[in-house]
């Protein structure tokens, strides 16, 4: 299987127009959040975030194919000792725009920088917003499961004749567990809380989250051969790792340096994303 990766310099919301409709199986990125990366996208105040981000979702929408995911990593920002409400308000508008807000993962960062605040506590988190075009999506579960856990030995050692049956809940928060069925399973679905240090090999990007976390989303929502988009590319860790885990990778970044040094560290190759006047045409951005 030959896999491909294109490393696209230029703005997204100029670049993102030249690829085909339906052709990524999931998009994955980490865009600048509020006030940062004042030097390229102007350090978008969040009062003005989503109407910066809208027109960028909306090609987001339209490439993605109807059995893919997009994964945004964002997070808020505190002003004045209060947490702006941008993210909530970048969802509801995406709805608008035709998007599925499917689920929401949460990225424990488990070495955090310690710090003081005068009114809060440290940021221990990010969030990971999934969405969807369609209901029915390519999702594979069994490729992200953990081990069971102790919880086993003792839990499933002697069941009750209620641990045997899906029957209401005692305390009327629903149906209870039919626990009998994870006898003999050494595996269970994992949480959607992934715990990932924030240490990562890169450290020529001040954002660069680990391999891991791009690893797993790749692995729970794509197959050998599918093709990756990260928009906000940055250091390049996602096509890093879409390549090794072979699938077809496209990065698109506004700093020409950083597009040196992914080029240097990713498998030479170009693609045919690109349709101009119905025939395709190579793109040789190198």
């Amino acid at each position: 299987m030959e896999i491909r990766a294109d490393i696209i310099k230029g703005d997204c919301r100029e670049e993102l127009k030249k690829l085909k409709d339906d052709s990524i199986d999931l998009i994955f990125t980490s865009p600048p959040y509020a006030d940062r990366r004042k030097n390229t996208y102007g350090g978008i105040h969040p009062d003005k975030y989503v109407e910066w981000f809208l027109p960028i979702s909306r090609e987001l929408l339209r490439v993605l194919r109807p059995t893919g995911t997009f994964i945004l990593n964002i997070k808020e920002k505190t002003i004045d000792g209060e947490r702006h409400t941008y993210v909530i308000e970048l969802i509801l508008e995406m709805r608008k725009q035709g998007w599925i807000w499917t689920e929401e993962f949460i990225w424990h960062k488990k070495n955090c920088y310690p710090g003081k605040w005068p009114n809060r506590f440290r940021d221990a988190w990010e969030r990971l917003l999934q969405f969807n075009k369609s209901k029915k999506f390519n999702m594979n579960q069994e490729e992200v499961m953990v081990p069971m856990g102790d919880w086993k030995e003792a839990r499933l050692r002697k069941l009750s004749e209620r641990d045997k049956i899906r029957d209401i809940s005692r305390v009327g928060s629903g149906f209870g567990k039919n626990i009998s069925k994870w006898i003999g399973r050494e595996m269970a679905y994992p949480t959607n809380v992934l715990h990932l240090a924030t240490e990562c090999a890169n450290r020529n990007h001040s954002a660069a989250f680990p391999e891991a976390l791009p690893e797993w989303f790749i692995k729970l929502f794509t197959k050998p051969g599918d093709l990756v988009l990260d928009p906000f590319m940055g250091s390049g860790t996602t096509i890093r790792v879409a390549q090794r885990m072979q699938r077809n990778a496209v990065g698109i970044e506004i700093l020409p340096e950083y597009c040196k040094m992914v080029e240097k560290q990713i498998i030479p190759a170009y693609n045919l994303l690109f349709e101009k006047k119905g025939k395709y045409e190579t793109n040789r951005n190198q």
